[in-house]
């Protein structure tokens, strides 16, 4: 009994700081967005005007230099699999789903080629909200129809991740860059 009491003034004395464990943190996010050749095209209703839904644009300072750059390299490589959107960048991710708008192309009537909303929420995972839409754009500017990713996840964070959706595909990985790095194992174990 005595164990229990302790136990529960243990825990209300780190209860405070429990709900500050997944504070928002800076996070790196590399996603790439890849076409299965193999799996048939699903070609949906035109992607809507509104398809950012008010998501915030990803601040030019914040892209990085993509570190899959060698699995992008395999991809291309491959007959299997086409690279349509490769990016990296940097953003606070906390318990509240922060929510981008990600675009690639020329912009037509606030329409692109590629573009889409990645909404992420940390927790013991991520919990990952993707919405793409790849365009076809007729010669006029009008969007006359689209393939959509349409996938939810929860990511394992520092690990690239699939998110599979038939003929469209998400390769994501999500890596912390304020978390201490890993130690490393000493070269002699001491007796």
């Amino acid at each position: 009994m005595r164990l229990f009491r302790s136990l529960t003034l243990l825990m209300s004395l780190f209860s405070p700081f429990a709900s500050t464990a997944f504070a928002d943190d800076l996070y790196q996010v590399e996603m790439i967005l890849v076409r299965q050749n193999a799996v048939p095209a699903i070609v949906s209703r035109a992607a809507p005007e509104d398809w950012d839904a008010g998501a915030q644009r990803i601040n030019p300072d914040s892209f990085r230099t993509p570190s899959l750059n060698p699995e992008v390299e395999k991809l291309t490589a491959s007959n299997e699999y086409t690279v349509l959107l490769h990016k990296a960048w940097q953003q606070n991710l906390g318990e509240e789903a922060s929510k981008v708008a990600i675009s690639e192309g020329k912009e037509q009537f606030g329409q692109f080629p590629i573009e889409g909303t990645l909404s992420l929420k940390l927790g013991r995972f991520t919990d990952v909200d993707a919405d793409f839409w790849v365009n076809q754009i007729d010669a006029n500017g009008l969007v006359t129809a689209s393939e959509r990713l349409k996938q939810d996840s929860h990511t394992k964070n520092g690990q690239l991740n699939f998110l599979d959706n038939g003929h469209l595909g998400l390769l994501i990985k999500i890596t912390s860059l304020t978390a201490p790095a890993p130690r490393e194992a000493p070269e002699v174990v001491p007796d």
